[in-house]
């Protein structure tokens, strides 16, 4: 039975639900799959770069002292820092597997390009959750996994988990996607519920910060980057279609006031901030902004931090995901799909 090497490459809240979630699931990944696996590396700005190829231990990285309190092991020094490059961590811990989930940077992408690159060149798998690099850089990983026998996967870039893209790839062969529309950007949505309810925006922002679903620094989600970038990443892929961040029209809620967020809810009509995107010929149209939803729409409906697209094809006219206030284990599973995909035979 194959058993791989995996390394984390950034051990926020999502890497560590997904140590969790494969030791939940170890039993299932060796009996169903024929996967066995060794976490070998672990790589944080708090961390550094730590790798050990007899690795470590689930329990042992979810201590609340983290790597730290792990162990010597038999035949080598305790697990050590590495203060150079992510190369030479990955070969220090003999990843088969990289797991990215690092900060996103929506201009650039980088540097977690450079780092998927430096695993497919290594030839190992490459996993992300970043939507950077499948913004960026989609092609040219995709080609490089394709050259290195390898595959380059990114299920929880949109949505979490959930299986957009390997809907399409593996489950609607020719289907023609023509368009799609959604709320795909929870942060916004918490925010725009919280001046419902009578806060102010700055308020409503702090409250969603206090609850763990913003960020300390919003603005991406608040000028409504995040979004534009995952509309970016669905037109890539599934249509085909390389659109900069430029060519989407994009305005965020900043502007929003709570009297005009309750008196359009009040009017029946309130406010989301919606994506969409159409094909026209070879051009797509995309834009991200907030509008005013009749109830009569099931976007109106979209609460909390949940989220729903609904795509417009050539054989289903109408298609929709819907996802109901997901939690870390759904961004967490769509790594572990996409691990199972990679390397079961």
């Amino acid at each position: 039975m194959p058993s791989f090497n995996l390394g984390f490459l950034g051990f926020g809240n999502v890497n560590r639900a997904l140590v969790r979630l494969l030791a939940a699931r170890e039993a299932e990944l060796r009996d169903l799959h024929g996967i066995e696996y060794r976490i070998t590396g672990i790589a944080s700005r708090r961390l550094g770069w730590i790798a050990d190829p007899n690795g470590f231990a689930a329990h042992e990285l979810l201590h609340e002292d983290g790597i730290r309190k792990v162990p010597s092991r038999a035949g080598m020094p305790a697990p050590h820092q590495i203060q150079h490059h992510v190369r030479s961590w990955m070969e220090a811990a003999k990843v088969d597997v990289l797991f990215e989930a690092t900060s996103l940077n929506a201009q650039t992408g980088q540097p977690a390009i450079d780092h998927l690159q430096a695993a497919l060149e290594r030839g190992a798998h490459a996993i992300t959750a970043n939507k950077g690099p499948v913004v960026h850089a989609y092609d040219e990983l995709t080609a490089l996994a394709a050259r290195q026998g390898r595959r380059f996967l990114f299920e929880s870039a949109v949505m979490d988990g959930v299986p957009i893209f390997s809907l399409f790839r593996d489950s609607l062969p020719l289907v023609q996607l023509h368009g799609f529309r959604g709320i795909l950007n929870s942060t916004t949505n918490v925010i725009l519920g919280g001046m419902e309810q009578g806060l102010s925006f700055d308020d409503s922002l702090r409250r969603a910060q206090e609850l763990g679903v913003a960020e300390t620094d919003a603005s991406d989600d608040i000028d409504g980057w995040d979004a534009a970038v995952k509309v970016a990443a669905l037109v890539r892929v599934l249509m085909g279609v390389k659109l900069g961040l430029n060519e989407i029209q994009r305005m965020g809620i900043r502007s929003l006031t709570g009297d005009a967020v309750r008196a359009a809810r009040t009017e029946g009509r309130p406010y989301k901030l919606v994506c969409r995107a159409r094909k026209v010929g070879d051009v797509v149209q995309a834009s991200v902004a907030p509008e005013q939803v009749p109830l009569s729409d099931p976007l109106a409906l979209v609460e909390g931090t949940s989220s729903v697209v609904y795509f417009e094809t050539d054989i289903f006219p109408g298609l929709a995901i819907f996802e109901d206030n997901p939690g870390l284990d759904a961004t967490a599973y769509g790594m572990l799909a996409d691990f199972i995909r990679a390397v079961a035979k």
